[in-house]
């Protein structure tokens, strides 16, 4: 097997990662990975609603791996009297796994300020009860705060802040001692992880014996991200965070293959071919099921009624939509175990 290229996919992953992509904002990311494939020399096609599907090669029944690109985040719901705004959630962000968190807010016309999510009291020094006694949520009591001279609602409206403008957390990436700690793991290291194996066929010179499409996505937080699949697509395998946690086997030093997540279980052949693949090629590996909140890209395909056989596999993934943790371990066994299954 070609030997896992650590140091592209980590680069890989800062350059995704540093590109805000709250779902719905796709389309500065979705440049930046066209000319990643450009310069990979791939073939490729743009959807409509957003997305790139990478074409790899090979020929018969074809195999779909996706990824996604889209970030959770928040939308801009209200402009308070005081010159704060009140949000909503795009995507499953809770309200406990943002507050202090800083952000940048796109407007519809361009314009990018910064701010930072608060509580509101925001001060235990003057409001210990308050803030000890209640949980964030966004309708009560978490407002983003702008990094802007504004005392009140039309102070915000002149900058051209305004209902519906998303908001991008900072990803914070670092990594220590092959722990990579980020927002956004979910789903950029994989995405990354796609493209370190784009990487390897092209420096061997791989011809692939099964046709095969990369799909980045960039609607899974909402559920549709795959709902549009090439026609001659037979087997798709979603590429995403396996949760770590009570009762779960997933470890983020290895690659967990999925069993069952909260919408059903993935197609019994296709998981076991991937079980296969792992054992026959020493991959360290883990069966793992995903409920209550928890579905793939690859279950989207299937409720949109495309006639493909569906699994998921992914690196073991702390804080899932969080401050996320995985280590390089995780990557590099989701590298093998997608090589192994695709026969490189």
């Amino acid at each position: 097997m070609i030997k896992f290229d650590e140091s592209y996919c980590i680069d890989v992953f800062k350059k995704l990662v540093d590109i805000d992509s709250t779902t719905g904002q796709y389309e500065q990311i979705q440049s930046a990975l066209c000319d990643m494939v450009d310069g990979l020399g791939f073939s490729y096609e743009v959807t409509h609603k957003g997305g790139v599907i990478v074409n790899l090669g090979g020929d018969g029944n074809a195999l779909c791996v996706t990824a996604h690109l889209d970030d959770i985040g928040l939308m801009v719901r209200h402009i308070n009297a005081d010159g704060t705004l009140n949000v909503c959630a795009v995507g499953g962000l809770y309200p406990f796994y943002c507050v202090t968190e800083n952000v940048r807010i796109y407007t519809r016309d361009g314009k990018v300020y910064t701010g930072t999510i608060c509580r509101t009291p925001s001060s235990i020094h003057v409001t210990e009860e308050e803030l000890r006694q209640t949980m964030p949520d966004y309708r009560k009591n978490v407002c983003i705060v702008l990094d802007e001279d504004v005392k009140n609602a039309c102070d915000v409206r002149k900058l051209g802040i305004d209902t519906g403008d998303i908001i991008a957390l900072d990803p914070r990436f670092t990594l220590a001692n092959g722990y990579i700690k980020s927002r956004f793991v979910d789903d950029k290291a994989c995405a990354a992880v796609l493209l370190t194996i784009m990487k390897a066929i092209v420096d061997n010179k791989i011809k692939l014996s099964r046709k095969v499409y990369f799909y980045f996505a960039m609607f899974e937080e909402i559920g549709h991200g795959t709902t549009y699949l090439n026609e001659d697509v037979r087997d798709i395998i979603a590429v995403d965070i396996a949760p770590t946690g009570p009762e779960q086997n997933s470890d983020e030093r290895k690659v967990s293959i999925f069993a069952k997540d909260a919408k059903f279980p993935y197609h019994w052949g296709l998981t076991n071919e991937l079980r296969i693949a792992a054992i026959n090629n020493n991959v360290d590996y883990v069966m793992d099921i995903f409920t209550p909140h928890y579905a793939t890209d690859a279950d989207g395909s299937v409720l949109a009624g495309h006639d493909v056989r569906h699994a998921a596999i992914g690196p073991g993934t702390a804080n899932s939509h969080g401050y996320e943790r995985t280590h390089i371990d995780g990557l590099k066994n989701t590298y093998e175990l997608l090589m192994a299954y695709m026969g490189i």
